[in-house]
């Protein structure tokens, strides 16, 4: 199915939908704030990526940090997805949710003992390795155990992508991630040395929110002088890991993902190496609603405040990274007033935000919002500041709905705590 043909949460006869359900209906029943997944969507993002890199014996690795409830990480792995990982406890989710080590590959700059010992014992198919250290004690431990530990090295190309934020750019040479290439380069040459190491593979990474084709064409090629380098050498590589970052429109355009297999499939083929992709944002991030209730509307000044039931707790985005999110009502109203509002939450910050100065229709109290693409980075960013307790999540797919995650409780806010 091509790409623009199916968008989430539809509205129909004025009511925002979610597979069969009106999303109404469905905060009726489950209760605001309440995060919405579609999962049927995801689906079909999942075929896109293939389709569009087919023939380079794609593995997805979804990035489980945009969104890891187990409900929808199992869905994915009944699709053959596989996960990027950058904890020991994104790994233990991935486990949990039957996705088989084989498919996991495990980033992160600052891996503990532990996390790398967890991983040689799960038998995942790759640390990509991000520092000297890490691939020295790896190598310890392999040996230690009487094995071999396989890793790629997540180069930094020195591309500085043009992203929404700064914290977003990850693969200009002053990024904490990735080593230079001529480190890694003698980090390969020394592995190819010590017995207990297999030098599996080769990762980049350069950023999130992308829309543009050219960093990740620029990336490419610059991992595959590496490759081609330590071919000469003979140090052969299975996999290159061409990592994420693929942007959705929050607020304008998005990455064609089927024009960017065109332009990269003929590189990929001739490097005879195989792609891992790691996507999260874009194949989740479209995938999320969060239905919010207006409690009321407030004038200071020259000021319009919508106050609703979810919060900078919710969903920190807006007031972490500035970020946009899409609001619309789940009813519509006809000839309603449009005004320039202010939406926030019931937090006590000042920076408790989902929208600034947003033109919108002025909903009245009681009435539910829908903000959009909170697939990724939403939940998992969530907190309990100023002891809220976290919203559930519920997935639907097509005619069916899950509960994946119950609403908390007063009680799991101090679980685990002890009065001394």
């Amino acid at each position: 199915m091509p790409q623009a043909e199916f968008r989430p949460f539809p509205s129909t006869e004025g009511v925002i939908r979610c597979g069969s359900f009106s999303v109404e209906d469905l905060a009726d029943r489950y209760g605001t704030p309440l995060y919405l997944y579609d999962f049927d969507f995801i689906r079909t993002r999942v075929r896109t990526f293939r389709e569009a890199f087919q023939d380079t014996g794609l593995l997805l690795a979804y990035s489980v940090k945009a969104n890891g409830n187990l409900g929808l990480l199992s869905r994915l792995g009944t699709l053959g997805v596989g996960a990027d990982i950058v904890s020991g406890g994104e790994l233990f989710r991935a486990l949990q949710a039957g996705i088989g080590p084989g498919k996991v590959v495990f980033a992160g700059v600052g891996k503990t003992e532990e996390e790398l010992r967890a991983g040689l014992e799960a038998q995942i198919y790759s640390f990509n390795v991000e520092t000297v250290e890490e691939l020295h004690r790896l190598e310890e431990m392999a040996r230690e155990r009487g094995g071999r530990a396989p890793f790629g090295i997540r180069i930094n190309p020195d591309i500085l992508s043009p992203t929404p934020h700064e914290y977003t750019r990850t693969g200009h040479a002053e990024s904490k991630f990735g080593l230079p290439v001529q480190v890694a380069v003698e980090l390969y040459r020394w592995a190819a040395t010590r017995p207990h190491l297999h030098a599996r593979g080769i990762d980049v990474h350069i950023g999130s929110q992308i829309v543009e084709q050219a960093p990740y064409k620029r990336a490419l090629m610059s991992v595959l002088e590496v490759v081609h380098l330590l071919r000469k050498e003979g140090i052969q590589l299975e996999y290159l890991d061409l990592g994420g970052g693929f942007g959705i429109p929050y607020d304008g355009e998005s990455m064609d993902i089927r024009a960017l297999g065109r332009e990269l499939t003929p590189l990929l083929k001739d490097s005879e190496l195989r792609l891992i992709l790691e996507p999260g944002r874009s194949l989740v991030g479209e995938a999320g609603l969060l239905v919010t209730r207006v409690l009321g509307l407030k004038v200071a000044g020259a000021k319009t405040f919508v106050i609703t039931d979810a919060g900078m707790t919710d969903l920190l985005r807006p007031s972490h990274y500035g970020a946009y999110h899409g609001i619309r009502p789940v009813v519509e109203v006809e000839n309603r007033e449009v005004g320039v509002v202010d939406v926030v939450g019931p937090v006590c910050e000042t920076g408790d935000f989902l929208a600034l100065d947003r033109e919108m229709p002025l909903p009245g109290p009681g009435e539910l919002l829908g903000i959009e693409n909170v697939g990724a980075y939403g939940f998992v960013m969530s907190s309990n500041y100023n002891a809220r307790p976290r919203p559930p999540e519920v997935m639907v797919d097509r005619d069916e709905v899950f509960l994946i995650r119950e609403r908390e409780t007063y009680g799991d806010l101090v679980r685990g705590e002890v009065i001394p």
